[in-house]
């Protein structure tokens, strides 16, 4: 079992850019990533597609995600998930924005079941 708290890992994270969020890996495995995007006001992850389903859990704050159908307002509490290859992307539009992103199945080659 593993426990995390990605309200801390996103008050640690760091942003190696001042004009980028910040952000930090909270769990990796071949099956799922989770990632936490601190954004500060005026900061976004432009609009790109995965290969992979995106969740995001908004733990802090209210934003804007975007989609194929435009951008929409989220606050805390709220979750979103965008299908595979479905277009998504996030920015801060008042305040801090904080986000979890689970990306599932993990970015990347994976080995075949069994196999670690």
């Amino acid at each position: 079992m593993t426990i995390i708290d990605p309200r801390q890992a996103a008050a640690d994270a760091v942003a190696h850019d001042p004009r980028r969020p910040a952000t930090a890996i909270v769990y990796d495995s071949p099956d799922a990533r989770s990632i936490v995007f601190r954004l500060a006001e005026g900061q976004q992850v432009p609009p790109h597609r995965s290969p992979s389903t995106v969740m995001l859990t908004v733990l802090f704050g209210r934003g804007m995600v975007s989609g194929a159908d435009g951008e929409k307002q989220v606050e805390a509490g709220e979750v979103i998930v965008y299908e595979r290859g479905e277009l998504h992307g996030m920015r801060a539009s008042e305040g801090s924005f904080v986000l979890l992103a689970t990306i599932t199945p993990r970015p990347g080659e994976r080995p075949p079941l069994g196999v670690v």
